[in-house]
């Protein structure tokens, strides 16, 4: 049966061979993962992103990495797994993303408090903050500057022949029960497959394919221009401020000699643009003062970037990896919570496994099958992406109290 359209950019030739053609939906730390692990097997991959790469959360997080972290959960192969793989293409592609190996502690500081007791002395926080624990060593915790780490993953996979569109992903063109194409701004490119890898922006798709809800979780964050003198550590802190409210930042020094802090989420809703994500109003200011009190290193050093960022969470909060369900040719990777940075090359990796070979190799995809989840209803989706009635959708769709959550539109 014709489908009723007349692609462009279809599958290629490479030497009298027809080349396979994959499609990559977001232009993410996923989405450029996913593109490189393709490249290296010699399969093309076009990624489609509306605004830039790392536009979202994978240009504004921490970028922390932790090889043990999520062991005794369904994330704790995949993350193993890519911990390693950090480790090995900060070596095979001789880039500078600011990988470096980390001591990670855990503290305690309130507001007000001039000194606290702790096993460990760190210079660079302030004599309020007692530190309690070592959470992790070099040898089970590292970092990489987010948006450094996917820009250099994208070049790569353009070494290997990936393409970099921009535009907007409008819709997708099936034929019967298979994806043959992707709607692009009036346009259509044809593809032998398609992945979902838009983050939390990933729900717009359940309009066209059957997939679950996929939310997003808001957060806040601040870089500091530091100097260098800050050691390669970590340090992750419960923060109880003037109001008695308790926070909990993560302050992240870097290679460069700025200082990376996140904290501060909230429930606000999910623009249908990235490019309209925004901090909320007074967090920026409460994040600052929670900083000037925990460190001497940041109290007078220039704040070079206030963001937010909305990371992907699915209901049960484990990733949707894999197949989508009832539709051939369609797939979709998205949903790694806080852990999207960290996970991303094993889900590059096994993407590309899934989608040459019919099945990962390296790790079991099963608990993150999008299968296990209900599909979102399209009618809801439709109303939901109209700015004036997103809210009122939401509220409706997210009924978990656990997860706390922004609303998808």
């Amino acid at each position: 049966m014709d489908s009723g359209f007349r692609p462009s950019g279809g599958p290629g030739m490479t030497n009298g061979v027809r080349v396979m053609h994959v499609l990559i939906c977001g232009g993410g730390v996923i989405g450029a993962s996913i593109a490189y692990f393709l490249g290296i097997r010699g399969i093309k991959a076009t990624v489609i992103e509306r605004t830039g790469i790392a536009c979202a959360a994978s240009g504004k997080a921490g970028g922390f990495l932790a090889r043990d972290w999520c062991d005794g959960t369904p994330v704790q192969h995949l993350a193993r797994r890519s911990f390693a793989l950090h480790a090995e293409l900060a070596e095979q592609l001789g880039e500078d993303w600011g990988y470096r190996r980390l001591t990670t502690y855990r503290g305690g500081a309130s507001f007000g408090t001039p000194r606290r007791g702790g096993a460990y002395d760190r210079g660079w926080l302030s004599a309020g903050v007692a530190v309690t624990q070592a959470l992790g060593s070099t040898e089970t915790t590292a970092q990489v500057h987010p948006a450094a780490f996917t820009a250099a993953m994208m070049r790569a996979a353009q070494a290997h022949g990936a393409e970099l569109r921009l535009g907007r992903v409008t819709g997708l063109v099936r034929d019967r029960a298979r994806v043959v194409g992707v709607k692009i701004d009036g346009e259509t490119i044809a593809g032998d497959a398609v992945v979902i890898a838009m983050g939390p922006w990933s729900v717009l798709a359940a309009a066209w394919l059957p997939l679950p809800a996929v939310f997003g979780l808001k957060g806040h964050s601040l870089v500091f221009d530091a100097g260098a003198s800050v050691p390669a550590e970590a340090a992750f802190i419960e923060y109880r401020d003037a109001s008695g409210d308790v926070q909990t930042p993560e302050l992240f020094p870097r290679p460069d000699g700025t200082i990376y802090v996140c904290a501060i989420s909230s429930e606000s809703p999910l623009p249908l643009d990235p490019a309209d994500v925004a901090p909320d109003p007074g967090a920026i200011e409460r994040l600052h003062a929670i900083c000037r009190d925990l460190s001497p290193a940041l109290a007078s050093a220039k704040i070079v970037a206030r963001q937010a960022c909305f990371r992907p969470i699915a209901r049960d909060g484990a990733p949707l990896i894999g197949r989508v369900p009832g539709v051939d040719n369609a797939y979709v990777a998205t949903g790694h919570s806080v852990w999207g940075i960290l996970n991303a090359p094993a889900t590059g990796e096994a993407m590309a496994e899934l989608i040459a070979d019919g099945a990962a190799r390296n790790i079991d995809l099963s608990p993150f099958d999008p299968a296990r989840l209900p599909p979102l209803d399209p009618a809801r989706m439709r109303r939901a992406v109209t700015p004036a009635t997103a809210r009122a959708v939401v509220q409706q769709a997210v009924a978990d109290p656990v997860i706390a959550i922004a609303s998808a539109p």
